[in-house]
């Protein structure tokens, strides 16, 4: 739990640097980031934002009021310890810059990060998958029949999933490292969703 807040922490900084937001825009903007298989609900983002506001990370701005309810919504800026605290977490480049829920909020603000932060972030990445891909492969070799067909048909897609995020991280480290765009990069796959389908085979440790 305390890992997962401190990843919507880092979402709710990077998307403050785009101006205020109240919690429902912050919200549906997270959800976003997130993918369709981890929405956020309020229960989870509300105590974040006020740890953040003890922390003067963030700070209450004008409240708006609603066309419909009448009610005003609170809306959040981020403050200039929130701006240095953003820039201290964009720059590490330590295993939890690359672990699965992670990895997807720092992607998404990448464009905030110098080419040797990105780099290193993407490479750390692409071992992590590469480890746990070999893992999973040398799993399935010894219980490949053991499992019934829908089980082997669950850990070959899973397998696949990773396979594809890894070329996907090897196009974008070769651009960083030329200087190109990769192709189809606004087409790129969400790099969220390949650990979703593998299932606890692709994620035991």
């Amino acid at each position: 739990m305390a890992r997962r807040a401190e990843t919507i922490e880092l979402a709710v900084l990077g998307l403050l640097h785009e101006g205020p937001m109240h919690g429902y825009e912050l919200r549906k903007r997270l959800n976003l980031m997130l993918g369709w298989g981890r929405v956020l609900s309020y229960g989870s983002l509300y105590p974040t934002l006020k740890k953040m506001l003890r922390s003067h990370l963030i700070e209450e701005a004008a409240a708006t009021v609603t066309p419909v309810t009448r009610r005003p919504r609170i809306v959040y800026q981020v403050t200039d310890a929130g701006h240095l605290e953003f820039e201290r977490l964009m720059s590490e480049v330590g295993p939890t810059a690359w672990e699965d829920d992670n990895f997807d909020i720092r992607f998404a603000f990448f464009g905030r990060t110098d080419m040797e932060i990105r780099l290193r972030v993407l490479e750390g990445r692409r071992t992590r998958l590469q480890e746990r891909l070999d893992r999973v492969q040398n799993q399935l070799s010894m219980t490949q029949k053991e499992v019934d067909r829908y089980a082997a048909e669950l850990q070959r897609h899973g397998v696949e999933s990773v396979e594809r995020e890894v070329r996907w991280l090897s196009e974008l480290i070769q651009a960083e490292r030329s200087g190109e765009e990769p192709s189809g990069f606004s087409q790129a796959p969400a790099h969220a969703t390949p650990q979703q389908p593998a299932g606890p085979t692709a994620d035991q440790k």
